[in-house]
């Protein structure tokens, strides 16, 4: 499967065929083998992205951050961190078939509720929007957090 560039810096994988011929990646955050999905092609240049050019640490990322939303419980793609160990940023990673709309905004929303931090961030590897968490609202920003 050809999967498509992305509005990130390309990147370097390594993979594998796995089991029933499905490629799979290695994932340094959670140390573990991946089968390689589209969704997961986009989290992989995001998290890429978050290490190289935001200023972030492995250690401060969180892959798969699980959120517990009225006793069902959810996964949002990656929470990062700041340097006092808060949550300080929520990425929503989806396909690049999937249109980002207000939906997908309205989900992250809803684990930031739980979560709490001061950044939003919903991408499809081609769109990205940014958003910064005010008193009762949220506000676009026009560029990718980093550590501040």
């Amino acid at each position: 499967m050809d999967y498509p560039t992305l509005n990130y810096p390309p990147i370097q994988l390594r993979a594998r065929r796995g089991t029933g011929g499905r490629t799979e990646i290695y994932d340094k955050l959670r140390a573990k083998w991946l089968v390689l999905t589209p969704e997961e092609w986009v989290r992989q240049h995001v998290v890429c992205f978050m290490l190289t050019h935001c200023g972030f640490l492995p250690q401060q990322i969180v892959a798969e951050y699980p959120v517990n939303i009225n006793g069902m419980p959810q996964r949002a793609d990656i929470v990062a961190y700041d340097t006092n160990a808060k949550p300080y940023i929520v990425v929503e990673c989806k396909e690049t078939g999937v249109k980002i709309d207000d939906e997908v905004l309205r989900q992250v929303v809803r684990y930031n509720s739980i979560i709490g931090c001061r950044y939003i961030v919903i991408t499809n590897g081609l769109k990205t929007f940014c958003y910064r968490r005010d008193e009762h609202s949220y506000t676009p920003i026009d560029h990718f957090p980093s550590q501040e």
